[in-house]
């Protein structure tokens, strides 16, 4: 064989094998166009098409169903979620755990790139910290390996929203600098208004007594939750009815948000379309919303609050700063 041959021969070879690598691995298959990259994990929310339009690297939250394990977004998605809630299955939820996040993280150590990770609220969830151990495990390994672990304190599409305004402003080719400065602050502004049909799956998450889920029931109460300034749900206030709870997640977007007719919002539900239709209907009459996303509630947040919760996220404060990366 000649020199040059057996030279293609072995640049071949090494390409099948780099090839199958990347099969093998195909959450990572998308890693190699930019160095700089915003990662995050499924407890966003975020829609497929979304997900698809920026080539988002979105590790799975696991939750445990009849003593299996899935994946959200992987091995579970949320119409199948939900029927499977409804008939009572035993549904436990995790945080992505430290050899989760090393499994996700190593190969952009590896590649050299710079990553942006942006996590799921401390309040809520240990995901976190244990992004951060596998970053310290990492960093013994791959000592010039540079990863930002940003606390969003947020849920849901209030962790999305800000995950889609960093992804444009990537696009728009704003600096990894403005980028990370812009992370905390729409994350520090994000407002979530929220509310849920029933009390029985907030019960059954060990998120309420028994006593109040059975008298609450009983009078139809309906809690307006938020989260709080240290990114976990709190109930702040008990509204009687269905209609009376949506009616007041409206007015209090109004009370809280800035700009709405300019801002881009999102609306969010677990299994009720006819509902979340509503309220964007109601959001639009009142405020004249031009752009609000619709999403569905993953198992994450799901699991605890059932298929009935809807959720308003939007900003409290202006995003002028960072307008011209945004368009």
């Amino acid at each position: 064989m000649s020199a040059f041959r057996m030279k293609v021969s072995l640049i071949t070879g090494v390409s099948k094998r780099l090839y199958s690598l990347v099969l093998s691995r195909s959450d990572y298959n998308r890693r190699i166009s930019m160095a700089f990259k915003i990662i995050t994990d499924s407890a966003t929310d975020l829609p497929k098409e979304i997900i698809d339009e920026y080539q988002l690297h979105v590790i799975p939250t696991p939750v445990t169903i009849n003593g299996t394990d899935y994946f959200d977004g992987k091995t579970i998605f949320p119409k199948d979620f939900y029927r499977i809630q409804s008939e009572g299955a035993d549904i436990k939820t995790y945080h992505i755990n430290q050899y989760m996040f090393r499994e996700n993280f190593e190969p952009y150590a590896k590649a050299g790139d710079e990553v942006l990770y942006l996590c799921f609220s401390t309040g809520i969830a240990g995901t976190f910290n244990a992004a951060n151990l596998a970053r310290e495990e990492l960093l013994e390994e791959y000592p010039d390996f540079k990863i930002t672990i940003v606390d969003s304190k947020c849920a849901s599409m209030g962790f999305g929203l800000g995950v889609i305004k960093l992804l444009r402003m990537q696009k728009n080719s704003a600096s990894k600098e403005l980028i990370t400065e812009a992370a905390r602050y729409f994350f520090d502004n994000m407002e979530h208004i929220v509310t849920v049909d029933t009390l029985e799956y907030l019960y059954k998450g060990g998120r309420l007594s028994r006593t109040s889920a059975v008298v609450g029931g009983v009078l139809d109460i309906k809690p307006i939750i938020e989260v709080n300034d240290d990114g976990a749900l709190v109930a702040f206030e008990k509204v009687r009815g269905r209609m009376k709870s949506l009616k007041r997640c409206v007015d209090l977007v109004g009370e809280r948000g800035v700009d709405l007719e300019k801002q881009e919002i999102a609306v969010v539900h677990g299994n009720d379309p006819e509902t979340c239709t509503k309220v964007k209907e109601m959001l639009t009459e009142k405020y004249h919303c031009k752009n609000i996303i619709e999403s569905q509630v993953g198992c994450a947040i799901g699991a605890h609050t059932g298929p009935g919760i809807i959720g308003i996220v939007f900003l409290s404060a202006s995003e002028e700063k960072y307008a011209e990366y945004l368009k």
